[in-house]
């Protein structure tokens, strides 16, 4: 098996996942850095160019409205789920648990 391929699947498999995690944690406020750090705590580490992308697309997409303010005497983007945002989520969250509830019977039947 190659380690290329290996991480490029990894990277695949990751890409939906970080998505549902960036709207779970928006259900509180936040700035980017702190988002970040939140993701990083939970075992999902994201770089800065993987984050900021996705947060303006899904701003685009009317799931996240974002606000200037200043705190501690700096520029700060706050990050916050929409109606549409709470909506997607609740509806992705039931899908993710329907999916790896299919996914546990499809592994546990190769496993035997």
């Amino acid at each position: 098996m190659s380690d290329s391929l290996f991480e490029n699947l990894r990277l695949e498999l990751r890409r939906g996942c970080l998505t549902l995690a960036v709207l779970a944690n928006l259900r509180t406020e936040r700035y980017g850095y702190t988002l970040r750090k939140a993701l990083e705590e939970a075992g999902l580490e994201m770089d800065e160019g993987t984050l900021y992308p996705l947060l303006r697309r899904l701003e685009g997409q009317g799931l996240l409205a974002s606000e200037w303010r200043e705190e501690n005497k700096r520029r700060k983007r706050f990050y916050r789920l929409t109606p549409d945002g709470e909506r997607m989520f609740d509806h992705l969250a039931a899908e993710l648990q329907r999916i790896n509830a299919s996914l546990e019977r499809i592994i546990a039947e190769a496993h035997a």
